[in-house]
């Protein structure tokens, strides 16, 4: 270093200027502007504001373009990388039992547990819309930050864009997921066997229908909340119990209906549901019934569906039930032979009819 350099270093001046550059930044703003993703100071005053002071790790501290995983422990737990993303868009930001940054959260971590995986890691990339409040930021990251905790997973790397004041709507989150499938666990729709039991963990439809509720259309008052909650620790439960579970998803777009024509298509079997035996809030069937809506296609964000072997359904049923978040868990069909690639309905009357792909969409921006 010239003596020029060594003044400047020890110059007063210059020490306040590097404090002050690496002081942890704060938003001074009320509302999202352009220069929140610009790439400049107020774009890293709101990263160190919102999410860094909210998500803080040694792997997202270190501020990097990419998240640097250890192979080593990861291997250590399994034998297979489980690899999910998702986006979501759900209108409104907060509703009955949640909002979008709990349900960002819990909605990737359930998609790596119902693979088996233990979820590890999250990304978190936001595109904010001009002139969202920044308290509102502040209360999804918050939400994020406790339900990761919850979860005991880390958001190690994310981004953050901003558009034009009517180019998105106010904010859209998108995550993805890494987790670790242990050794010896393979839960695939193409393991389903004739003669498996289905089941499901508790009541379908009651998110859906409190995004319906809450986005003030229909002048209707319930005390239906959203099921959003994180099942891995509900799946680590259902494997100690019995690692040969046979295929297992959750019920989320679309709703159970879905799920059941997707596991059908992939096994090519039939599957038999028994409507007496599907668990549904009166709320729920009341409010379809008002719009002419099917629960079995209501989006659940906490529901997840279990196909085992008949000899192995008592079993995982009463290790679902000793849980909190399969307390209500119940058989409601079973795995036939035929016809193949067919979701049929036996009614309360003792009828049939095919429960089909869902056309078109009962209810848009549900996640």
């Amino acid at each position: 270093m010239d003596l020029s350099s060594k003044n400047q270093v020890q110059n007063p001046l210059f020490q306040k200027i590097e404090q002050v550059r690496r002081r942890q930044g704060k938003v001074r703003d009320t509302h999202i502007t352009l220069a929140h993703g610009s790439g400049g100071k107020a774009m890293r005053d709101l990263i160190d504001d919102i999410f860094v002071s909210s998500f803080d790790n040694p792997i997202l501290s270190q501020l990097e373009d990419q998240a640097s995983l250890n192979l080593a422990s990861l291997l250590q737990q399994g034998d297979r990388l489980a690899f999910t993303t998702d986006s979501y868009v759900v209108d409104p930001l907060f509703f009955p039992g949640s909002d979008i940054g709990e349900l960002a959260v819990n909605g990737t971590v359930n998609d790596l547990a119902v693979s088996g995986a233990k979820p590890l890691y999250l990304t978190c990339s936001v595109i904010l819309e001009e002139g969202l409040p920044v308290e509102t930021l502040r209360r999804v990251a918050a939400s994020m930050k406790a339900a990761a905790k919850k979860a005991g997973i880390q958001i190690v790397t994310g981004d953050t864009k901003v558009v034009h004041r009517g180019a998105a709507d106010k904010l859209f989150i998108n995550t993805a997921g890494i987790g670790i499938i242990p050794r010896g666990v393979s839960i695939s729709a193409h393991n389903i066997q004739p003669g498996d039991a289905i089941i499901v963990n508790g009541e379908l439809g009651n998110h859906g229908a409190a995004i319906l509720i809450a986005r003030g259309e229909l002048a209707l008052e319930t005390n239906i909340e959203s099921d959003c909650q994180s099942l891995h620790s509900l799946v680590e439960t259902i494997l100690h119990a019995c690692p040969q579970v046979h295929a297992m998803r959750d019920a989320t777009r679309g709703g159970l209906a879905t799920v059941l024509n997707e596991f059908a298509l992939s096994s090519d079997v039939g599957i038999r549901l028994y409507e007496e035996s599907i668990p549904v809030r009166e709320e729920v069937n009341g409010v379809c019934e008002i719009l002419g809506l099917d629960p079995l296609y209501l989006a659940n964000e906490g529901k997840l569906v279990v196909v085992v072997s008949k000899e192995n359904a008592d079993k995982i049923l009463s290790a679902m039930k000793s849980h909190p978040a399969g307390k209500d868990a119940c058989i409601i069909g079973e795995v036939i032979t035929s016809p193949p690639g067919i979701v049929l309905l036996k009614t309360i009357f003792g009828a049939e009819r095919i429960v089909d792909m869902l056309i078109g969409d009962q209810l848009p921006r549900i996640c």
